[in-house]
Protein backbone atom coordinates (compact mmCIF):
# COMPACT_ATOMS: atom_id res chain seq x y z
CA UNK A 1 0.00 0.00 0.00
CA UNK A 2 1.46 3.38 -0.97
CA UNK A 3 1.37 6.43 1.23
CA UNK A 4 -0.26 9.39 -0.49
CA UNK A 5 1.29 12.43 1.16
CA UNK A 6 -0.96 14.80 -0.74
CA UNK A 7 -3.99 13.06 0.70
CA UNK A 8 -2.83 13.42 4.28
CA UNK A 9 -1.56 16.98 4.17
CA UNK A 10 -2.43 18.76 7.40
CA UNK A 11 -5.17 21.36 7.12
CA UNK A 12 -5.83 23.03 10.48
CA UNK A 13 -9.58 23.30 9.92
CA UNK A 14 -9.88 19.58 9.13
CA UNK A 15 -7.64 18.46 11.99
CA UNK A 16 -9.56 20.50 14.55
CA UNK A 17 -12.87 18.91 13.50
CA UNK A 18 -11.74 15.47 14.59
CA UNK A 19 -12.62 14.40 18.14
CA UNK A 20 -9.75 14.06 20.60
CA UNK A 21 -7.33 16.45 18.89
CA UNK A 22 -5.43 18.33 21.59
CA UNK A 23 -4.42 21.47 19.74
CA UNK A 24 -5.00 23.11 16.40
CA UNK A 25 -1.79 23.39 14.31
CA UNK A 26 -1.87 27.10 13.51
CA UNK A 27 1.81 27.64 12.67
CA UNK A 28 3.59 26.20 9.66
CA UNK A 29 5.95 24.13 11.78
CA UNK A 30 3.09 22.63 13.78
CA UNK A 31 1.11 21.87 10.62
CA UNK A 32 4.21 20.20 9.21
CA UNK A 33 4.49 18.00 12.29
CA UNK A 34 0.87 16.92 11.96
CA UNK A 35 1.46 16.17 8.28
CA UNK A 36 4.42 13.98 9.27
CA UNK A 37 2.22 12.12 11.75
CA UNK A 38 -0.46 11.53 9.14
CA UNK A 39 2.02 10.43 6.48
CA UNK A 40 3.76 8.10 8.95
CA UNK A 41 0.47 6.51 9.99
CA UNK A 42 -0.53 5.98 6.35
CA UNK A 43 2.86 4.42 5.59
CA UNK A 44 2.53 2.05 8.55
CA UNK A 45 -0.94 1.04 7.39
CA UNK A 46 0.71 -0.21 4.22
CA UNK A 47 3.00 -2.53 6.14
CA UNK A 48 1.04 -3.88 9.10
CA UNK A 49 -2.48 -4.28 10.52
CA UNK A 50 -3.85 -1.18 12.17
CA UNK A 51 -4.16 -3.10 15.45
CA UNK A 52 -0.35 -3.47 15.57
CA UNK A 53 0.33 0.22 15.08
CA UNK A 54 1.17 2.20 18.23
CA UNK A 55 1.83 5.87 18.88
CA UNK A 56 5.48 4.97 19.51
CA UNK A 57 5.74 3.40 16.05
CA UNK A 58 4.03 6.40 14.46
CA UNK A 59 6.41 8.80 16.21
CA UNK A 60 9.44 6.78 15.12
CA UNK A 61 8.19 6.60 11.52
CA UNK A 62 7.51 10.35 11.55
CA UNK A 63 10.93 11.14 12.96
CA UNK A 64 9.57 12.94 16.02
CA UNK A 65 9.46 12.21 19.73
CA UNK A 66 6.48 10.55 21.34
CA UNK A 67 6.07 13.73 23.37
CA UNK A 68 5.93 15.73 20.14
CA UNK A 69 3.14 13.48 18.88
CA UNK A 70 1.22 13.83 22.14
CA UNK A 71 1.25 17.61 21.76
CA UNK A 72 -1.42 17.12 19.09
CA UNK A 73 -2.93 13.67 19.59
CA UNK A 74 -3.59 11.92 22.94
CA UNK A 75 -3.76 8.43 21.42
CA UNK A 76 -3.84 6.38 18.24
CA UNK A 77 -7.61 6.65 17.88
CA UNK A 78 -7.47 10.43 17.66
CA UNK A 79 -4.93 10.14 14.81
CA UNK A 80 -7.11 7.66 12.94
CA UNK A 81 -10.16 9.87 13.41
CA UNK A 82 -8.31 12.96 12.18
CA UNK A 83 -7.12 11.12 9.06
CA UNK A 84 -10.66 9.86 8.38
CA UNK A 85 -12.15 13.35 8.78
CA UNK A 86 -9.46 14.77 6.49
CA UNK A 87 -10.27 12.24 3.79
CA UNK A 88 -14.02 12.79 4.10
CA UNK A 89 -13.54 16.54 3.72
CA UNK A 90 -11.59 15.82 0.52
CA UNK A 91 -14.34 13.50 -0.72
CA UNK A 92 -17.10 16.03 -0.05
CA UNK A 93 -15.19 18.73 -1.93
CA UNK A 94 -14.54 16.43 -4.91
CA UNK A 95 -18.15 15.25 -4.93
CA UNK A 96 -19.49 18.80 -4.92
CA UNK A 97 -17.29 19.68 -7.90
CA UNK A 98 -18.46 16.58 -9.74
CA UNK A 99 -22.16 17.10 -9.03
CA UNK A 100 -21.98 20.73 -10.12
CA UNK A 101 -21.20 19.48 -13.65
CA UNK A 102 -24.09 17.00 -13.80
CA UNK A 103 -27.60 17.58 -15.08
CA UNK A 104 -29.37 14.63 -13.53
CA UNK A 105 -33.13 14.51 -13.27
CA UNK A 106 -33.75 11.22 -11.49
CA UNK A 107 -32.79 10.09 -8.02
CA UNK A 108 -31.48 6.57 -8.76
CA UNK A 109 -28.98 7.87 -11.32
CA UNK A 110 -27.80 10.54 -8.92
CA UNK A 111 -27.39 8.01 -6.10
CA UNK A 112 -25.49 5.69 -8.43
CA UNK A 113 -23.07 8.50 -9.29
CA UNK A 114 -22.48 9.24 -5.60
CA UNK A 115 -21.75 5.57 -4.89
CA UNK A 116 -19.42 5.32 -7.90
CA UNK A 117 -17.55 8.41 -6.72
CA UNK A 118 -17.12 6.99 -3.23
CA UNK A 119 -15.85 3.64 -4.53
CA UNK A 120 -13.37 5.44 -6.80
CA UNK A 121 -12.24 7.52 -3.83
CA UNK A 122 -11.68 4.39 -1.74
CA UNK A 123 -9.62 2.89 -4.56
CA UNK A 124 -7.45 6.01 -4.69
CA UNK A 125 -6.95 6.26 -0.90
CA UNK A 126 -5.82 2.87 0.42
CA UNK A 127 -5.10 4.21 3.91
CA UNK A 128 -8.63 5.61 4.18
CA UNK A 129 -10.05 2.36 2.77
CA UNK A 130 -8.32 0.38 5.51
CA UNK A 131 -9.61 2.73 8.21
CA UNK A 132 -13.16 3.15 6.91
CA UNK A 133 -13.98 -0.39 5.81
CA UNK A 134 -12.43 -1.85 8.94
CA UNK A 135 -14.80 0.20 11.08
CA UNK A 136 -11.83 1.71 12.91
CA UNK A 137 -13.26 5.23 13.07
CA UNK A 138 -14.77 6.16 16.43
CA UNK A 139 -18.53 6.55 16.75
CA UNK A 140 -18.12 10.26 17.45
CA UNK A 141 -16.05 10.87 14.32
CA UNK A 142 -18.42 8.79 12.18
CA UNK A 143 -21.43 10.72 13.42
CA UNK A 144 -19.75 14.01 12.56
CA UNK A 145 -19.39 12.92 8.92
CA UNK A 146 -22.36 10.60 8.31
CA UNK A 147 -25.32 12.63 9.54
CA UNK A 148 -28.01 14.09 7.26
CA UNK A 149 -26.42 17.53 7.62
CA UNK A 150 -22.92 16.50 6.56
CA UNK A 151 -21.03 14.33 4.12
CA UNK A 152 -22.63 12.50 1.19
CA UNK A 153 -25.97 12.30 3.04
CA UNK A 154 -26.24 16.09 2.98
CA UNK A 155 -25.68 16.12 -0.77
CA UNK A 156 -28.31 13.44 -1.34
CA UNK A 157 -30.74 15.39 0.83
CA UNK A 158 -30.02 18.54 -1.15
CA UNK A 159 -30.79 16.69 -4.38
CA UNK A 160 -34.03 15.28 -2.99
CA UNK A 161 -35.22 18.67 -1.80
CA UNK A 162 -33.98 20.96 -4.60
CA UNK A 163 -34.30 18.68 -7.61
CA UNK A 164 -37.15 16.35 -6.65
CA UNK A 165 -39.17 18.61 -4.35
CA UNK A 166 -39.04 16.33 -1.31
CA UNK A 167 -39.79 18.18 1.93
CA UNK A 168 -37.36 18.06 4.83
CA UNK A 169 -38.61 15.93 7.71
CA UNK A 170 -37.51 13.66 10.51
CA UNK A 171 -38.50 10.68 8.38
CA UNK A 172 -36.22 11.83 5.57
CA UNK A 173 -33.30 12.29 7.95
CA UNK A 174 -33.83 8.79 9.36
CA UNK A 175 -33.91 7.33 5.86
CA UNK A 176 -30.63 9.05 5.04
CA UNK A 177 -28.97 7.73 8.20
CA UNK A 178 -30.15 4.21 7.37
CA UNK A 179 -28.97 4.69 3.78
CA UNK A 180 -25.45 5.70 4.87
CA UNK A 181 -25.15 2.95 7.49
CA UNK A 182 -26.39 0.25 5.10
CA UNK A 183 -24.24 1.56 2.26
CA UNK A 184 -21.08 1.52 4.37
CA UNK A 185 -21.64 -2.08 5.43
CA UNK A 186 -22.42 -3.26 1.90
CA UNK A 187 -19.39 -1.50 0.44
CA UNK A 188 -17.22 -3.24 3.03
CA UNK A 189 -18.85 -6.52 2.01
CA UNK A 190 -18.18 -5.72 -1.65
CA UNK A 191 -14.48 -5.17 -0.97
CA UNK A 192 -14.34 -8.47 0.89
CA UNK A 193 -15.22 -10.37 -2.31
CA UNK A 194 -12.50 -12.54 -3.87
CA UNK A 195 -12.58 -10.87 -7.29
CA UNK A 196 -13.26 -7.47 -8.81
CA UNK A 197 -16.12 -8.90 -10.87
CA UNK A 198 -17.87 -10.14 -7.74
CA UNK A 199 -17.25 -6.85 -6.01
CA UNK A 200 -18.92 -5.00 -8.89
CA UNK A 201 -21.91 -7.36 -8.73
CA UNK A 202 -22.39 -6.61 -5.03
CA UNK A 203 -22.15 -2.87 -5.68
CA UNK A 204 -24.71 -3.12 -8.48
CA UNK A 205 -27.13 -4.96 -6.20
CA UNK A 206 -26.49 -2.40 -3.48
CA UNK A 207 -27.40 0.42 -5.85
CA UNK A 208 -30.70 -1.25 -6.75
CA UNK A 209 -31.58 -1.92 -3.13
CA UNK A 210 -30.75 1.58 -1.87
CA UNK A 211 -32.46 3.29 -4.79
CA UNK A 212 -35.61 1.27 -4.16
CA UNK A 213 -35.46 2.09 -0.46
CA UNK A 214 -35.00 5.82 -0.98
CA UNK A 215 -36.97 6.45 -4.16
CA UNK A 216 -39.27 3.43 -4.54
Amino acid sequence: MQSDESSVAARPESVSQAPGVRRKPVQGRSAGTVQQIFAATSALLGRMPLEDITTSLVAKEAGISVGGLYRFFPDKQSIIDAIAVRHMEDFKAALLRSVAKLALADGPTFLSRVIDAYVAFLDERPDFRTIALGRHVSAQARQSQAGPDSGPAALVRWFLMKRLGVKQSGDLDLKLRVLIETGERLIAYAYAQPSNAERLRVIAEMKLMLANYLFG
